[in-house]
């Protein structure tokens, strides 16, 4: 009884073999899962990435030096697909195709092709990562609140007060662009940082003056306050728009109308300006 209890303690671990023509991650969470619903068994989950023909498959399974428990794979290309499948089952291996199966039925349900591209899902992790970065960015520097960001920022907006600098912002944002915006005010000084950097990335807001009068009307009724403050006075707002002429100029930025435009629109004249449609 003794020497069976000293042969249990070096068990080798049942092996579970993971292949991918991109990272493998999905097929190792599935193997892993699988594994979790086995405790006091011992099992390795072994990763083999950008297996992309068959010669690799064959290589990295002489390498093993044992038969695996179950061999799991998330592969693209059916030939490849077919290859292992056909030699896993000739071998007595357990295997799982993880997209296989899915990728066929709905080439059947949608009458439509796949890509055949490796990897495509880390792809667009890299486009939701950059796009939440972008909207944080946007968060960040929104109003002027550290001067810092126009340094970094791959769009700096400035615009008088209800010019939409904000919600051009997070739309521009969701399209993956770091913006930076600046309220202009005739009483502040500019931010140091809007003479550092090219004016090509400063996009200066302007809007007629009467449009302007009844954004800031409807703004202040929304608030309970009434329209006698300056904010919503005429000729303040002329005051702040030939302001901010002058700062365009000054900075020899684009200027782009907002009068009756819709961020949507706004957001990809912009675009257009910055050569990133």
């Amino acid at each position: 009884m003794a020497g069976n209890s000293g042969a249990d303690l070096h068990v080798r671990p049942a092996l579970i073999v993971v292949i991918s023509d991109a990272l493998g991650e999905t097929a190792e969470l599935v193997a892993q899962a699988a594994a979790s619903q086995f405790p006091g068994h011992p099992i390795e989950v072994r990763r083999f990435p950008h297996v992309t023909t068959e010669e690799d498959f064959q290589e990295l399974m002489a390498g093993l030096g044992e038969a695996p428990a179950a061999v799991v794979y998330t592969i693209i290309l059916p030939e490849l697909r077919q290859a292992i499948a056909g030699r896993l089952q000739t071998a007595g291996v357990p295997y799982v195709d993880v997209m296989g199966p899915l990728l066929d039925g709905l080439a059947v349900r949608l009458a439509a092709s796949p890509s055949r591209q490796p990897g495509l899902v880390h792809r667009l992790d890299a486009r939701y990562f950059r796009r939440v970065e972008a909207v944080e960015f946007a968060v960040r520097y929104d109003d002027g609140k550290d001067p810092a960001g126009i340094l970094r920022a791959e769009v700096v907006l400035l615009g008088v007060s209800r010019t939409s600098k904000t919600p051009t912002s997070m739309y521009l944002a969701h399209r993956q662009i770091k913006v930076a915006n600046v309220p202009l005010v005739p009483e502040a000084d500019l931010p140091d940082e809007l003479f550092q950097v090219s004016p090509r990335k400063i996009i200066g807001l302007t809007i007629n003056p009467e449009i302007l009068l009844q954004i800031r009307t409807e703004r202040l009724k929304s608030l309970g306050l009434g329209s006698g403050s300056r904010y919503a006075d005429l000729g303040r707002i002329i005051e702040e728009l030939e302001y901010a002429d002058r700062v365009y100029r000054r900075l020899a930025c684009t200027v782009v109308d907002v009068s009756q435009k819709a961020v949507e629109e706004t957001a990809n004249r912009i675009l257009e300006i910055v050569g990133r449609t």
